[in-house]
């Protein structure tokens, strides 16, 4: 047997048996099977006494004796035993001499009760319920009583519906992965090198296999499990880092040694310093462009952090080169913005920018593309028109894409296309979402990242407070105060799905309660949504801008970008429904202002614990990152970045990057270590990781060109 072989030839399996484990596990081979570790371990040396149970408890082991049994059929009656079948309750009250508890079986009546009989003695386990106000154990796992203290710690499985109906308990699990290891061990070889084992204090691949899922004490379990983590992650940061390796060393980029009179000019004209982070990124990606090799960076920074200057100041390197730079946004509303900001910033400097989005009349259009071809202009921020064949550059050199992924691959790979002499751009993505160290080391592990650590001086911090629905009017009363020293007001509503109904209604209602709060003429209220056209979003959106209007009501479609300087008050309704990282991103939406800013989280009566604890997180910090962390550990690696655990470069089966993130920046630096010393793995030390890498779920999907 290898780890190649379908798990039907196990005992106990099957052609029909192996199909629902693959279809609700993913399980196909013995590998799969044995890769599928235990979530959490139970022990089944302990057992409690009755009196001592409490409700809350994860699982409990009792011996007791049955001292009464009740058969129930249809509607709670007295059913006869020797009758017993389908839609039958078996009920039994069993003591151990502390106390008495009742055991319920709904399944397997049938069998149950010719064994489950007065004056037997079991060891019973399972989870303790609440039922009628009182204790009991529903399905508990039934033993003859001399089987106690031979358990030791038990691991527990994923499971689902479909395999507990179809009798593929957690025994079941147990006894298919017993079997697994029986048949391979003896064939099964080593992934790691002789020295990696050595040097890192690892324990071999058998035994860690045989220990993850029968442990024979918690330091057996400990040293197995450190062995896989740092496997997985090591192989994975392996897999990104050689490629990114092979790309530095092949991809040709396009040169640029010079810094140019246009970036001096605005350099100097800026009417503040730049922070030290925004120096150090800027020092940053002047090396990749210098290098003569195609620079792949992702740029993060928390919102107001500064990236938009750093992205100016990057495009005017590329333009003191004799290329031009674009500048690629989500939204018309994100494009305009930048637009207006960025044509302050190019003042000085003489260098012509120009916007071109979906919106852009025909004259104006045929303008800019004969501007793009002839080289008049040197900067174009655009929306996804920029991809479009008929947008043809004289030389392109730089592309800048900002929350890159709002954007497919093909829109991507079809900009790149567009580089100068055959040579694909320089990329800089932008993201404003903060990503967790661990997560941009995995998901932009071939990538370089900078990051923007740094506010910029004199933001003042946004004061974040939390509201029930009893502080309604105090709202209203704190918004009118605001909007008579002159501020403006955002108030978002949640909007999960686009179809979602309940949403939608909950959006007009709250406006029409805002309406009749805010009544004309004295105050103006605008409202932006999904179905919205785009003419009508802009038009609202505009007008909250200019300050035409006090309150902008909309769903989240405000996240990204927009800047209203103006505006000093964010109040987020049903903020319990929002992810940390979104509840951020809004909330930096205010606080651009000299002025005093403030976020109002409004949530409803019926709160989780984790909402709660989301809530008051935001209250207690402002920092990104530290939010990102927090809400990866809340939620797994999710959609945080907009792709999912499954999602990444590779699947984790045991190591996680919520909790991980020692293991992974350890195994990342000893990858480099191995790297350093043999770039393309070729020495016959590294044999069997050149052979691992090889493997399917090692090809990678080449984040590197972020395509």
């Amino acid at each position: 047997m290898t780890l190649e072989t379908s798990i039907q030839y196990l005992p106990g399996v099957g052609p029909k048996r192996a199909r629902l484990l693959q279809d609700e596990l993913g399980t196909g081979t013995v590998g799969d099977l044995l890769r599928l570790y235990p979530f959490r371990y139970i022990d089944r040396t302990a057992v409690q006494r009755i009196a001592d149970l409490l409700p809350d408890q994860a699982y409990i082991q009792i011996r007791a004796t049955v001292r009464s049994v009740k058969l129930l059929g249809k509607g709670g009656k007295p059913a006869d035993p020797a009758k017993a079948g389908a839609g039958m309750r078996l009920s039994a009250i069993v003591e151990d001499g502390s106390g008495e508890i009742e055991v319920v079986f709904f399944k397997g009546v049938k069998w149950m009760v010719t064994r489950i009989v007065p004056g037997a003695t079991f060891i019973f386990f399972g989870k303790p319920t609440v039922y009628g106000g009182r204790i009991n154990l529903v399905h508990p796992e039934v033993d003859a009583p001399d089987n106690v203290g031979t358990g030791g710690l038990t691991g527990v499985y994923t499971s689902t519906e479909k395999l507990k109906t179809a009798g593929v308990t957690g025994k079941v699990m147990t006894k298919l992965i017993a079997a697994a290891l029986e048949g391979v061990l003896p064939e099964l070889h080593e992934t790691l090198p002789d020295y990696i084992l050595r040097e890192k204090g690892l324990v071999p691949l058998t035994f860690a296999l045989r220990q993850i899922h029968f442990p024979t004490d918690q330091n057996a379990l400990a040293k197995a499990t450190y062995r896989l983590k740092f496997e997985e992650l090591f192989l994975l940061q392996l897999s990104l880092l050689k490629q990114k390796y092979i790309r530095s060393r092949n991809e040709k980029g396009l040169p640029m040694p010079h810094v140019g009179p246009a970036f001096n000019a605005c350099f100097n004209a800026l009417p503040y310093e730049l922070t030290g982070a925004q120096k150090r990124v800027i020092k940053e990606i002047r090396e990749d462009l210098r290098s003569g090799r195609q620079m792949n960076r992702l740029l993060q920074g928390d919102v107001g952090s500064g990236k938009t200057m750093v992205a100016v100041l990057t495009a005017l390197l590329a333009i003191g080169n004799g290329y031009q730079a674009c500048l690629m946004a989500p939204t018309e509303v994100l494009t305009q913005q930048h637009f207006a900001n960025i044509s302050r910033y190019l003042e000085p400097t003489g260098v012509r920018v120009v916007l071109l989005t979906g919106s852009t009349g025909v004259a104006a259009r045929r303008e800019i593309h004969a501007g793009l071809r002839d080289g008049s202009i040197g900067l174009v921020i655009g929306t996804h028109a920029l991809i479009e064949d008929n947008v043809v550059f004289r030389r392109l050199g730089l592309a800048i894409i900002d929350e890159q992924h709002r954007f497919g691959v093909d829109q991507r790979s079809r900009l790149w296309a567009k580089g100068a002499d055959g040579i694909p751009p320089h990329v800089l993505v932008m993201t404003a979402t903060p990503i967790p160290r661990t997560l941009a080391m995995t998901l932009y592990g071939d990538l370089d990242v900078s990051v923007i650590d740094e506010m910029p001086p004199g933001r003042k911090p946004v004061i974040t407070r939390q509201f029930g629905e009893n502080k309604r009017y105090a709202l209203h009363r704190f918004m009118r105060d605001q909007i008579a020293l002159g501020r403006q007001v955002f108030v978002v509503y949640p909007l999960i799905f686009e179809s979602e109904k309940v949403d939608y209604q909950n959006l007009e209602r709250g406006y029409e309660e805002i309406v009749e709060a805010f009544p004309l003429p004295q105050y103006k209220v605008a409202i932006v949504h999904g179905k919205q056209t785009n003419e009508e979003k802009n038009f609202n959106m505009n007008a909250f801008a200019a300050g035409r209007a006090h309150i902008l009501v909309s769903t989240t479609v405000i996240e990204v970008g927009v800047d209203v300087p103006n505006a000093s008050v964010m109040v987020i309704e049903s903020a319990e429904r929002f992810g940390l990282s979104q509840l951020h991103q809004l909330r930096g939406r205010v606080g651009r202002g000299s002025e005093a800013s403030y976020c109002i989280l409004m949530k409803g009566q019926k709160v989780s614990k984790e909402s709660q604890k989301r809530l008051d997180l935001m209250c207690a910090t402002e920092n990104g990152f530290d939010l990102a962390e927090e809400d990866m550990k809340m939620r797994g690696p999710g959609d945080l970045e907009g792709t999912q655990q499954s999602g990444l470069p590779i699947s984790l089966n045991i190591a996680s990057l919520a909790r991980d993130g020692q293991i992974l920046s350890d195994a990342r630096s000893y990858a480099m270590h191995i790297l350093d010393k043999d770039p393309t793995l070729e020495s016959e030390a590294n044999a069997l990781l050149a052979a691992e890498l090889r493997k399917d779920k090692y090809m990678a999907p080449d984040y590197s060109k972020i395509s």
